[in-house]
């Protein structure tokens, strides 16, 4: 039996070659974002943000006016939150589970490490959505990893004032992403 005047093999062959074909000029226009990274946040990384956060039992303000109990955990928490150290970490692994993701979904360039630990950390501390529309972001999926690395304390401002604490932290961050050794 033909099909299309042609043995059913031969019009495989052409719909496949075409195919082939297809996708080769598609892939060849089309900017596709690889997923380079697939890392998890490290020892290194977690005891950078408990350190930058600091553990507090009962629901505070932040520097921006937002309720937050824990290591810098905010979602449902009220003035009159409270938790436990194993409810802080319970928390805090959440949190950073969605800061890893995050990480991992933006950023288009392969990260090291050190690199990885310092975005996770920006990004809790930031908020996803921020970073996701950053000059850091931009320069680092253009592969300018030193050009990225120099916006770290950019983000020292809360309510348009310099926080020092936030200066502080970006200044580990960014030498952690530039594997300077911290003391």
């Amino acid at each position: 039996m033909s099909f299309c005047g042609l043995q059913p093999y031969h019009c495989c062959f052409q719909l496949y070659g075409g195919f082939i074909d297809f996708m080769a000029l598609f892939l060849k226009n089309t900017k596709l974002k690889t997923m380079n990274n697939n890392l998890t946040y490290s020892g290194t990384g977690l005891s950078i943000t408990e350190q930058e956060e600091g553990l507090r039992l009962k629901a505070y303000q932040d520097s921006g006016g937002i309720w937050t109990c824990g290591y810098g955990h905010t979602l449902n928490v009220s003035p009159s939150t409270v938790c436990t150290p194993e409810l802080a970490a319970i928390w805090l692994a959440s949190d950073t589970e969605s800061a890893v993701a995050a990480v991992n979904r933006l950023v288009s360039v392969p990260l090291n490490q050190n690199e990885f630990d310092a975005l996770v950390d920006f990004v809790f501390n930031l908020g996803a959505t921020k970073f996701a529309s950053s000059t850091m972001l931009d320069l680092l999926n253009k592969g300018d990893y030193s050009g990225a690395a120099l916006q770290f304390e950019r983000w020292d401002l809360c309510g348009g004032k310099v926080v020092a604490g936030l200066l502080n932290r970006r200044i580990v961050e960014k030498n952690e992403f530039n594997g300077v050794k911290q003391s």
